[in-house]
């Protein structure tokens, strides 16, 4: 496969770290600029007539609302450390930002912003994020189909997660309608915040997203998600690489001796003949 964005990492090794350092800095920030006593400091949507209603406990409101209130610490932060932000022209295109250093255009660092909330049953989860694409653009990195720039004109690709509790507020309270001057009473929808700056393949499950089969799916136990210890952390960025490059479109036989397309990191280790150990599969 092509290696060129092994190469280009390389070359800016050591501006990748001080990226990453200071982006998992930033994150440590944000509770201060968007929470108040632990809880989401946004409360509701204001209309022209000042009446406030309050944000529904929907993770696609929420998330969007989230990228809203951070984008513009996250636009200080760049201009902070020397580079310019560039968002995603549209929707689906990766990533969602990309940060250009001011200096060196050929230094960019592709970010994307995750939120999920923490799983109502196992509070040491949460519902994962869905990690990009797996598609044209990964497994040809000229491509510049649904990306920002071709996939290895970036040093690194960066997650800029937040995980967060979910509130589901009683019918009667979710749909009233305040005034400016109840503002302090509306309750919030999310709160037990946790930021975290990691780089997306070490995240990265051996799955693809239940709602997409073509995204890339993360892990989900919380604490092996900050610690960066996915299913390709002893493997390495390489192999993250190569196995997505060919999830589902190499045949491998099975126990059964059946051949079934190569869809789990076991059966690629297998193939591959290699011998790496990954046997804590609890973060999956």
């Amino acid at each position: 496969m092509n290696n060129k964005i092994e190469k280009l990492s390389d070359k800016y090794s050591a501006e990748k770290a001080r990226f990453h350092k200071e982006l998992s800095e930033f994150a440590q920030t944000l509770g201060q600029h968007i929470t108040l006593k632990g809880n989401w400091a946004v409360k509701g949507f204001i209309d022209a007539f000042k009446n406030v209603y309050a944000i529904p406990s929907d993770t696609i409101f929420i998330s969007k609302i989230l990228e809203l209130t951070v984008f513009p610490f996250l636009l200080d932060f760049a201009h902070r450390i020397g580079y310019t932000i560039e968002s995603a022209a549209h929707q689906n295109l990766y990533p969602d930002f990309t940060f250009v250093n001011n200096e060196n255009s050929e230094i960019k660092f592709a970010v994307d912003l995750k939120t999920s909330p923490i799983s109502e049953k196992r509070n040491t989860r949460c519902a994962g994020f869905m990690l990009g694409l797996h598609g044209e653009y990964y497994t040809d990195r000229d491509s510049n189909k649904n990306i920002q720039y071709p996939y290895n004109k970036y040093v690194a690709h960066f997650c800029l997660g937040i995980i967060y509790s979910s509130i589901t507020l009683p019918a009667e309270i979710g749909a009233k309608k305040y005034s400016i001057e109840d503002f302090a009473k509306i309750p919030s929808v999310i709160n037990r915040f946790i930021f975290f700056a990691v780089e997306k393949w070490r995240i990265a499950s051996d799955k693809c997203s239940t709602k997409n089969c073509y995204y890339i799916a993360s892990i989900k136990k919380i604490k092996d998600i900050i610690a960066g210890n996915g299913a390709f952390a002893k493997a390495g960025e390489e192999i993250f690489d190569d196995y997505w490059a060919n999830y589902g479109k190499i045949q491998v036989e099975t126990e059964d001796g059946r051949q079934r397309p190569m869809d789990t990191i076991d059966k690629y280790i297998k193939y591959k003949g290699l011998s790496i150990d990954i046997k804590n599969k609890n973060y999956f």
